[in-house]
């Protein structure tokens, strides 16, 4: 797995997963400390995409999904994915 938006979203769904887990939780302040640098890189990737915007930049390597997870999210037939400037 790459570090890209998509390790974050995982790292807060295991991070949720833990602190639910009724035998052994998460201690709660830890999860603050995950959720507090979440939220730093969910912060720095909205810089990152006003960027993209400025520019005229064709996108990122934190804003792009893994691989994996760009083929399980094309339809039946579907092979590529077109990317386009966004204005």
């Amino acid at each position: 797995m790459s570090n890209n938006i998509s390790t974050v979203r995982q790292h807060l769904l295991d991070t949720l997963a833990d602190l639910r887990n009724r035998e052994n939780p998460m201690e709660v302040e830890r999860a603050r400390a995950v959720a507090d640098v979440a939220r730093v890189l969910v912060d720095s990737a909205k810089v990152e995409v006003e960027f993209i915007k400025a520019s005229g930049a064709t996108g990122s390597d934190f804003m792009q999904p893994d691989d994996e997870e760009k083929q399980a999210q094309l339809p039946n037939g579907i092979t590529g994915i077109r990317r386009h400037q966004i204005k």
